[in-house]
């Protein structure tokens, strides 16, 4: 399974109905759980996350709505026993913030988390059979980064194809894993008898001004998971903080081409979640979500 879990969506203050941030995307047997803000371990068990699903936390940055839910959710792990390595991602420059919100397990931290920082304009944080996860350097006045997690493109098989040259069974495996076999007196190529399959891509885009930054994440990924702060009549508001509206948002979905979006930390000056999506399908026409607490949103099938 696919799939977005949202965990909070409110900003630097919760509200009565939105959390801090919290975001776990479900990716097959991994489990990605982007800024956990205050109240996330409370927010998983609601939302039935479990610890044990956790295998990497990425932070976009040290601001307290992005990263106070961190003592929680280690603590968690420790008491759950969980004893796979977590391996956790921030910006290099914020490595004594991260070292003072894992203090409170520090024999277990050694013995399970893994730290990789991020550093650069951009950085390839991990190159795994599951994906190839990126960070890239954002506008927020402090360093931060937005992540990308990019499937490597696959092949499907063509079942008429694979007929035609009297292909099935063990053959057809043997053909997927060396690219070309010798079968009835000639060689079978795997492209005669199969077409690429795009692999999926989900980007993760929190506190920022636009910058090319914001648009090489978002550039043709399935799920555009983006910060939408402001509307529109804040946008000065919105630039002086380095943050996104709305529009802005959606424009980037529709310019790079992202199949679905899902907004999300507004400001908690609003009160109509209606606005956000009244503004952004002023700009973005494709699968829209103005994200909820709790909320649930698969990541799109493949395309063909």
């Amino acid at each position: 399974m696919r799939e977005l879990v949202v965990l909070g969506t409110a900003s630097q203050v919760p509200t009565r109905t939105r959390n801090h941030n919290g975001y776990f995307l479900r990716w097959d047997e991994q489990g990605f759980l982007f800024d956990p803000g205050e109240g996330t371990q409370r927010q998983m068990t609601l939302a039935g996350v479990s610890a044990t699903d956790i295998t990497r936390i990425c932070v976009t940055h040290f601001h307290g709505d992005h990263c106070f839910g961190l003592p929680g959710v280690l603590s968690r792990l420790a008491l759950d026993g969980v004893g796979h390595p977590v391996t956790c991602h921030y910006p290099a420059s914020g490595r004594e913030d991260f070292a003072r919100l894992r203090w409170l397990w520090p024999d277990y931290a050694e013995k399970v988390l893994r730290e990789e920082p991020a550093q650069g304009d951009r950085a390839i944080l991990a190159d795994e059979p599951f994906g190839t996860l990126a960070a890239v350097r954002l506008d927020h006045g402090i360093e931060a980064y937005g992540y990308r997690l990019t499937e490597p493109d696959g092949r499907r098989m063509l079942p008429d194809r694979l007929a035609a040259m009297g292909l099935s069974g063990p053959a057809v495996g043997e053909l997927q894993r060396l690219g070309a076999i010798e079968h009835d007196s000639r060689t079978v190529t795997l492209g005669e008898v199969s077409v690429l399959r795009p692999g999926q891509s989900v980007a993760f885009v929190m506190d920022t001004r636009l910058c090319d930054g914001v648009y090489e994440l978002a550039a043709g990924v399935d799920l555009l998971i983006i910060e939408s702060t402001f509307l529109a009549a804040d946008a000065a508001l919105a630039a002086e903080h380095g943050h996104l509206t709305a529009g802005q948002a959606a424009r980037v979905a529709a310019e790079c081409g992202a199949r679905a979006l899902v907004l999300t930390h507004f400001s908690q000056r609003y009160q109509d979640p209606a606005a956000f999506e009244r503004e952004a399908r002023a700009q973005y026409d494709g699968e829209l979500h103005v994200a909820e607490d709790l909320m649930r949103v698969p990541v799109a099938k493949r395309r063909p």
